[in-house]
């Protein structure tokens, strides 16, 4: 048998990669962050428990990993679902919509996510947060940016702060009123997006939906 090619080898390295990024969203947002085990991941992807350890140097860092890829894959669904749009300040709103879903879709997943970035580790700068960077840098650029250096990290720290506001535990903020300031930061139109009562074609995310926006528009 000859051996395998270098991109066969690559492409089974991703996809075990991937595995496990899966398996960590699934099983943190199953059990908590402090009752999954690297051993619980490895057992879920069908891979061995030291592949784990060639890939992340930690728990945090693959969690963060996990949730970085989640946010970049929603991000990248929401911006790319039709009817499909060049226009930047509809690209945005969607980018805001599909941050904030996060929140209210994946609340155990995010509030650890944000607990983890303030840990001593810090920001892990990983694969899937520069594809996420890249999607994000791309929808400021596509608003008009005349500064993305400096807007891109603006709407970063915006977003990341309105998650951390609406998943502090005994005094959320109601996510129709975080998405309200938001757009009227960025001039964007409340109809925009994802707004109250909308659906996605196919009906895939009207329920959510619906939840996301369990109370009128904030005046």
């Amino acid at each position: 048998m000859s051996p395998r090619s270098a991109s066969v080898n690559e492409e089974l390295r991703r996809r075990s990669r991937e595995r496990l990024l899966q398996s960590a969203v699934e099983l943190v947002a199953e059990h908590g962050y402090d009752a999954t085990t690297l051993g619980a991941i490895a057992d879920r992807a069908g891979s061995a428990r030291g592949l784990v350890s060639y890939y992340f140097p930690g728990k945090r860092q693959l969690v963060q990993s996990a949730v970085h890829r989640l946010m970049h894959r929603t991000l990248e669904e929401a911006l790319e679902r039709e009817p499909r749009t060049e226009d930047g300040r509809e690209r945005l709103a969607r980018a805001i919509d599909a941050i904030l879903g996060l929140a209210v879709d994946r609340p155990v997943l995010m509030r650890q996510h944000m607990a983890g970035i303030l840990q001593a580790e810090g920001f892990v700068q990983c694969p899937e947060q520069q594809r996420l960077s890249y999607l994000l840098r791309d929808t400021v650029a596509r608003r008009g940016s005349a500064d993305v250096d400096a807007d891109y990290p603006m709407l970063r720290a915006l977003l990341m702060g309105a998650v951390y506001a609406a998943l502090v535990p005994g005094a959320p903020m109601p996510v129709p009123v975080l998405r309200a300031e938001l757009f009227k930061r960025y001039g964007l139109d409340w109809d925009m997006g994802m707004p109250p009562g909308a659906e996605a074609p196919g009906g895939s995310r009207g329920a959510d939906v619906s939840r996301f926006f369990a109370t009128d528009r904030p005046e």
